[in-house]
């Protein structure tokens, strides 16, 4: 079910713990308060008394000869916090942020094969809230159902420095069903994509959930909220254009649906080839060009069932001025132009996220001119996660 591993450092910094030679506690640790038990527990982070912790932090802790061990944290007043144990039994995460300027306990419980149980226990209070907080937010909401290309988004507010960003993708989950391999790549310093290794498998239940609140990104800087989302893929429908005969073939869930004549971008103004994805859509719109194109070039005019698929202008649209060129001469400025009666059946069967792949212009699709995150191999997607793909 999972596409990204959860996993935690200690003590939310980017130094992990250090390296003690003679066996003792850490300084600010806390051990086993029954010294007669086989089992040990050490609690390493974070340290007790502390009075400036993260509230992203998780409890870090080592045991000896446990054979069960668990985790309780709780607040000044009694109330339990919920958490979840880490794979390796050296941390346990809170489900949530932590209170600003909250005390809390943390006890860790170690039980041996004698079933006794020692115990150790730190009590710290959580840093104030931080004057400089950074916005962590999702381009998809719950509820949504997107297309089989749509790639999982996320923004920041502010640009997460390079060394921080091994630490933030830590805290970001993924879970779906049925489940899918994927991974969380980079696209800029303030935006991260999320995508399987292929297509979206028709109608996954997708969910995505960030442990962000608090987290430490350099600079005295923190981030500010944690995240979910809960959505849905809706069925496969993809597009394939072929300059070659100038045709678009539409497949739903495998099966053709339709062959549509187009007209691609002219050789001045050719389309891209690659693989792009519906990034918006408008039944009604105005396209203006001339301050991109001059005034020999540059053209305004209404547009019917426009549908975006670069940032650079690209779309797919009804074009009723080209329907004698459609299916066999390129006209367009870049656009792939369909009639007005294939443009309001197209607009009518897609969504958001849905994949269309142009072939045989000539040019390429630049990566970055739209939701590219396609116009690539998985192992070049990987590339710009911040943790390698053999460590997830």
């Amino acid at each position: 079910m999972l596409a990204t591993l959860l996993s935690v450092t200690a003590g939310c910094t980017k130094a992990g713990n250090a390296a003690w030679q003679d066996g003792g506690a850490q300084p600010g640790s806390s051990q086993s308060t029954e010294p007669d038990t086989k089992a040990k527990a050490t609690i390493t982070g974070p340290a007790a008394d502390a009075n400036d912790v993260p509230a992203s932090t998780a409890i870090t802790f080592e045991t000896t000869d446990a054979v069960e061990t668990s985790v309780a944290l709780k607040s000044a007043d009694g109330e339990d916090v919920e958490g979840t144990m880490a794979a390796d039994k050296k941390s346990w995460l809170p489900t949530g942020a932590l209170d600003w300027g909250a005390t809390y306990t943390a006890t860790v419980s170690a039980t041996g094969d004698d079933g006794k149980t020692a115990t150790a226990e730190n009590t710290f209070k959580v840093m104030a809230k931080p004057g400089n907080a950074i916005a962590v937010s999702s381009f998809l909401g719950d509820g949504a159902v997107v297309g089989v290309g749509m790639p999982m988004i996320v923004k920041f507010g502010k640009a997460i420095p390079q060394e921080y960003r091994d630490d933030v993708q830590r805290r970001m989950k993924v879970t779906t069903e049925p489940a899918q391999e994927g991974i969380w790549a980079w696209i800029s310093p303030t935006e991260i994509h999320f995508r399987p290794e292929k297509f979206w498998q028709a109608n996954t239940k997708v969910h995505y959930k960030l442990q962000t609140g608090g987290l430490p990104v350099g600079n005295n800087a923190f981030l500010r909220n944690d995240l979910t989302v809960d959505l849905k893929i809706g069925p496969a429908l993809v597009m394939t254009v072929d300059n070659r005969t100038k045709r678009m073939t539409v497949t739903k869930d495998g099966k053709v649906l339709r062959t549509i004549k187009v007209s691609l971008g002219k050789k001045t103004t050719p389309s891209s080839s690659g693989t792009m994805i519906v990034i918006e859509k408008k039944r009604e719109t105005v396209f203006d060009t001339f301050e991109e194109l001059g005034p020999e070039e540059g053209y305004r005019t209404d547009i019917d069932f426009a549908q975006r698929l670069t940032w650079g202008g690209e779309f797919i649209h009804a074009a009723p001025w080209s329907e004698g060129q459609q299916g066999s001469v390129n006209v367009s400025h870049g656009c792939v132009n369909v009639s007005m009666k294939d443009g309001e059946w197209l607009f009518g069967q897609t969504r958001i996220g849905d994949p269309i792949t142009v072939k045989g212009t000539e040019r390429k699709l630049q990566n970055g001119n739209g939701w590219t995150d396609w116009n690539m191999t998985f192992a070049e997607y990987a590339e710009m996660s911040a943790i390698p793909l053999s460590e997830q």
